[in-house]
């Protein structure tokens, strides 16, 4: 076997181990806080920000009012709309401020992570577990061989490809007539 075909291997069994660990329940009462909300606004750093910000576009391209926090055009957030949070460790400063902000504004804050008890849970109304290694370790726990936190990143955009896919199922929407939502000046 090629170092590619190894690497892969492990990228995908890794990906695989996660994803199919993710409690059903938790991604369906965040679509349906994404189906409540009037907005949707998207935190988070580094590569994190960049899976939140493919997520934001995927579920634009399916009508949904998507905002990236920090953004040029980005509104206020009220109380009928929703913030996602992306941090693994749900201890990075920024998100956690801009949470703490959302919550000041009465808005819904869900947090996709690996530790349902970090500092995030006090503004967190739900909580989306990604199975990777953090402090909490259960059965479903997957440790990666990859650097940094890459399976995490990974996971996450999957996760966001995964949650768009339902959306269109359980609403029926004929994939044909999204084309009327993606960018058209490129």
């Amino acid at each position: 076997m090629s170092n590619y075909n190894k690497a892969t291997k492990i990228l995908t069994e890794e990906i695989q181990a996660t994803l199919t660990n993710v409690k059903g329940e938790e991604v369906e009462a965040l679509i349906e806080a994404i189906n409540k909300a009037d907005k949707v606004f998207f935190v988070g750093v580094g590569r994190v920000l960049l899976s939140l910000q493919a997520i934001a576009k995927r579920l634009a391209h399916i009508g949904v009012q998507t905002y990236v926090v920090g953004q040029i055009t980005e509104p206020a957030i009220t109380d009928k709309d929703l913030l996602i949070v992306g941090s693994g460790s749900g201890e990075t400063q920024f998100p956690l401020i801009i949470a703490n902000k959302a919550k000041q504004y009465n808005a819904t804050v869900a947090h996709i992570g690996t530790n349902p008890e970090s500092s995030m849970s006090q503004y967190a109304d739900l909580f989306v577990r990604l199975p990777i290694g953090s402090k909490e370790v259960t059965p479903e726990t997957v440790e990666s061989k990859q650097p940094m936190k890459s399976l995490f990143e990974q996971s996450l955009l999957l996760l966001g490809d995964s949650i768009a896919l339902m959306m269109v199922d359980n609403k029926n929407i004929e994939l044909n007539s999204l084309w009327e939502y993606h960018a058209n000046l490129e």
